[in-house]
């Protein structure tokens, strides 16, 4: 409404229509609305994770030591193997080294994807679950890839032992694995996984906010303090 009391109309195009006029903004043009879009955000972090893992199995690969063996001849002409004193001691310190190396990622990316504070929640939790494991299948395949390179595969048939050179030593890979049964590759692809949302979990239970601090911010309503009612003494 005017100073003068008539209503003011909203010109008309040269069509007869009237235009159309926006009603908001996006959600990317709202102050402090997020750049990033949660569904990108979420292949982010699961590509970070994998890289990470990659990484994390060339390290690995690297620092786990070698089983040292040896491929005998017998008298009755049949191949036997076996490991030279403690040696086999180290398929189980490898593959706890592979797990442990695995947590730690897991424990600092969670503390990381809880810092990008506009996409907490469960969707990230999915994502950071999601990326332990596939970090942890690709530290898998790179670690053992690149310790059967450093290190070779073991042949008992084809190692060079003649009834004048009884005994040939060897040195093999160690696994990656606790064992080859499907569960126990399975336990330690989610380990991981489980260790990353339960930091997560544990974060976000201690946050005050019952939106985490993430985008949208949703409002919580306060109630005023209403003081106890005290009675006077009665004579």
């Amino acid at each position: 409404m005017s100073l003068s009391g008539e209503e003011q109309k909203t010109p008309m195009s040269p069509s007869g229509e009237e235009p159309k006029v926006p009603v908001g903004r996006a959600p990317a043009d709202i102050p402090g609305a997020p750049r990033i879009s949660r569904e990108r955000a979420v292949v982010m972090v699961i590509a970070a994770l994998a890289v990470a893992g990659a990484l994390l199995g060339a390290l690995w690969a690297f620092l786990a030591p070698g089983v040292h063996g040896v491929v005998a001849l017998t008298r009755s002409g049949e191949r036997v193997h076996a490991y030279l004193g403690g040696e086999s001691d180290h398929f189980f310190t490898s593959a706890f080294m592979f797990v442990g190396l695995l947590v730690v990622m897991a424990v600092v990316a969670a503390v990381a994807v809880w810092q990008w504070a506009a996409h907490r929640g469960p969707v990230m939790v999915a994502a950071l679950a999601t990326g332990c494991g596939v970090a942890t299948a690709v530290a898998a395949g790179v670690g053992a890839a690149l310790a059967h390179w450093r290190f070779g595969s073991l042949d008992v048939a084809g190692a060079p032992v003649t009834p004048e050179h009884r005994v040939h030593y060897v040195v093999e890979a160690a696994s990656v694995f606790f064992g080859h049964t499907p569960m126990q590759i399975a336990g330690t692809i989610l380990f991981p996984a489980a260790a990353a949302a339960m930091v997560y979990a544990l974060i976000a239970v201690s946050t005050v906010r019952d939106d985490l601090g993430a985008w949208p911010p949703v409002e919580t309503p306060t109630y005023p303090v209403i003081p106890p009612v005290v009675n006077p003494p009665t004579v």
